[in-house]
């Protein structure tokens, strides 16, 4: 049936006049009626950032490889548990930062929705879409080595808690994780370099939280392959050129990572003396001003809020650094001025204003906040 632009018109005010012809607005769900308390804690508000993103499917970056037209599909049906947050490893890490203050901070105001959250993510539908996905031909590389590495870092983050909830999550994660840890040990002896990068293609930091995982969950194959080959890459580096630092678009410094890195792999003495040769540049005289943070002149640019980024990382790869080394060390003051410096910079930086920061500053903040680097892990035993 046709209608005039006038009979349109004529339609809409019977129906103005007329409410019952209407049809009825749909019940408002009581959970959207219910304000969200205010945050207590500076942690609570980075869960704020993770819980408004992890379930947001628009905007999207997908690094997607399409085998045939039944592979154009929008992101909620492709990986159907980290599909939020404006890209895979964002949703990952997001996911994992509302884990870490369940495990950190039990009691926070938002715990309910926190869990709620999460129960709505880690289903094993969901994960068994997530796992074919990844084993899917030509995906081989699929958010390797950064992504991948933040999966492992939210399963070693459930592997270490007793709450019964994070217990069943844990096994429910456990396909995908055993899928890429295979896949992670077939790639490492094939890599013949490092990746020095300053982004998501960076070795340093992702060997780093895997490492970490590997210990946490005791998988001892993975961590000496991850140990022997940091060491093969990096044992013999001297002079990084911190100067150099930050590129324009870096959220990872090649140097302090590399070192956040060997302090794990390293003895304490060893570390030591590794570092003299790497990283000559640290003063002595306690001192910040060596290490000047980055800064970005447009928050809402993707690619220059990375910046932002660079500042929390390196303050907590700062720290790291300064915990590996034994307490009369005199490079430990500067460390941890700079450390505070970054620390400052960065966390005023994470806020909601644009979504290109906010999808995702919010994990790098809980990552240095909560001390997750370090709080068990110094230098090698």
């Amino acid at each position: 049936m046709k209608y005039s632009l006038w009979g349109l018109i004529g339609l809409a005010v019977a129906a103005c006049s007329n409410p019952q012809t209407m049809e009825p607005e749909p019940m408002t769900d009581v959970s959207e009626m219910t304000e969200r308390p205010a945050p207590v804690t500076t942690e609570d508000r980075f869960a704020i950032l993770a819980l408004d993103c992890v379930h947001r499917e628009y905007p999207n970056k997908i690094s997607h490889v399409l085998q045939s037209d039944q592979d154009a599909r929008p992101p909620r049906e492709l990986t159907p548990a980290f599909y939020g947050c404006f890209d895979w490893h964002s949703s990952v890490h997001g996911h994992w930062l509302l884990t870490r203050l369940l495990t950190t901070q039990p009691d926070s105001v938002y715990a309910d929705e926190i869990r709620a959250a999460l129960s709505e993510s880690f289903t094993a539908e969901n994960m068994a879409g997530e796992l074919a996905y990844y084993q899917t031909e030509g995906r081989g590389s699929f958010e390797r080595p950064y992504g991948i590495a933040w999966y492992l870092q939210l399963v070693a983050e459930l592997e270490e808690s007793d709450d019964p909830q994070l217990a069943e999550w844990r096994e429910t994660l456990r396909p995908l994780e055993d899928a890429i840890v295979e896949k992670v040990r077939a790639w490492l002896p094939k890599l013949s370099y490092p990746v020095r990068l300053g982004t998501h293609n960076q070795t340093a930091f992702a060997f780093g939280l895997m490492l970490d995982y590997a210990r946490t969950v005791g998988n001892e194959d993975l961590a000496n392959d991850l140990v022997q080959i940091s060491l093969k890459f990096h044992q013999g580096d001297v002079n990084c050129p911190l100067a150099y630092e930050p590129s324009g678009e870096d959220f990872l410094s090649p140097c302090l990572m590399e070192a956040d890195l060997m302090r794990r792999v390293m003895s304490e003495q060893d570390f030591v003396v590794w570092l003299g040769y790497f990283l000559p540049q640290i003063p002595i005289d306690g001192s910040a001003d060596w290490l000047a943070p980055g800064i970005v002149l447009d928050a809402s640019d993707g690619k220059l809020v990375h910046l932002d980024g660079v500042n929390l990382s390196r303050a907590w790869a700062l720290e790291g650094i300064a915990s590996a080394l034994p307490v009369e060390d005199p490079r430990i003051p500067s460390l941890m001025a700079a450390h505070q410096v970054h620390r400052d910079a960065g966390i005023a930086a994470v806020s909601d204003e644009h979504y290109s920061g906010s999808h995702w500053l919010a994990s790098f903040a809980t990552y240095l906040t909560t001390k997750r680097g370090i709080s068990d892990t110094g230098a090698a035993e």
